[in-house]
């Protein structure tokens, strides 16, 4: 019995020290790429008016401002709408988009990301506003704004990639 508290103790440490590796290597790309970005224009769409929203134009709408990524043609996604929200001073509407690499080999993946989308209805500020739009990464808990931030590529890998150390360490 100790032994394996030992090997549950060795392996628990394991993962942590990758977590606390990748941490480290994506402060480290963030720094280096708040360098590179510094004469990059960010991209962005025009987002519909409060008052002109439905469910069907904001999925429309994250399809075209998803359009702008700079992602490799070889990912494939999936959107769709997840629930809506009645909050105090506003209504959020909640959208997933399922991200893989389906190959001819593997034409259902593995592996999947999730980029969850929120778009925002202001009950108090004025219908001819744009939406409120943020959106963030599965395992994530920052918040990206379009048009203040670069989506990067590698935050998908970087789920996949975890999943997939993960489902190495569990054995059924």
């Amino acid at each position: 019995m100790e032994k394996r508290n030992r090997d549950v103790v060795v392996k628990a440490n394991e993962i942590v020290q990758d977590v606390i590796e990748t941490a480290q290597s994506i402060v480290g790309c963030i720094a280096v790429d708040q360098v590179a970005q510094s004469d990059y224009k960010m991209k962005n769409i025009d987002w519909v008016t409060c008052k002109d929203f439905t469910i069907d134009i904001g999925k429309k709408q994250i399809e075209e401002y998803i359009g702008i990524w700079e992602v490799h043609s070889s990912w494939l996604y999936n959107l769709e709408f997840v629930q809506k929200t009645e909050l105090e001073y506003q209504t959020q509407y909640h959208y997933r988009a399922q991200w893989s690499i389906p190959t001819r080999r593997s034409p259902i993946p593995r592996g999947t990301a999730c980029v969850f989308f929120v778009i925002e209805i202001s009950k108090i500020k004025p219908q001819t506003l744009p939406v409120e739009v943020y959106f963030f990464v599965e395992s994530n808990r920052l918040t990206h704004r379009p048009g203040k931030t670069r989506f990067r590529e590698k935050w998908l890998k970087d789920v996949i990639e975890s999943k997939a150390f993960l489902q190495k360490t569990i054995h059924f």
